[in-house]
């Protein structure tokens, strides 16, 4: 198993918190071990959506879990994914409720900045 982090980063909204991890992998069953370590990470949260976009010659995949959340956030941190061109990457934000709902829209444009502000990050370390 490979997993690396590349970068890392936490959006508060209306008291909700977004924990934003990405990750670089060689094999996509890889995002088993990763949910298990954002699982222990964050205790609290309610919910750890993730995308995950991986192709080589043999195999493409584009995967992703709102693990019950609203307003589709799995499907944004794809597109985001995509639109920054990571392959082999997983994007995965761990949501710890603040006690006012956001609504769909608010949900999933906190879940969109949360992971294009990590994503963010990587490409300025790089």
């Amino acid at each position: 198993m490979f997993m690396e982090e590349l970068s890392a980063g936490k959006l508060v909204e209306t008291k909700s918190r977004f924990y934003a991890h990405l990750y670089h992998i060689n094999d996509s069953e890889e995002i088993t071990a990763i949910l298990r370590l954002q699982r222990t990470r964050y205790k609290k949260a309610n919910h750890h959506c993730y995308a995950i976009y991986y192709s080589d010659d043999q195999i493409s995949i584009e995967r992703y879990s709102d693990d019950g959340e609203v307003g589709h956030p799995g499907r944004i941190l794809l597109e985001v994914l995509k639109q920054h061109q990571l392959d082999h990457h997983v994007l995965i934000i761990s949501r710890i409720f603040g006690g006012i709902k956001l609504g769909v829209g608010g949900v999933s444009r906190a879940f969109r900045d949360a992971g294009k502000s990590v994503v963010s990050q990587y490409k300025t370390k790089r």
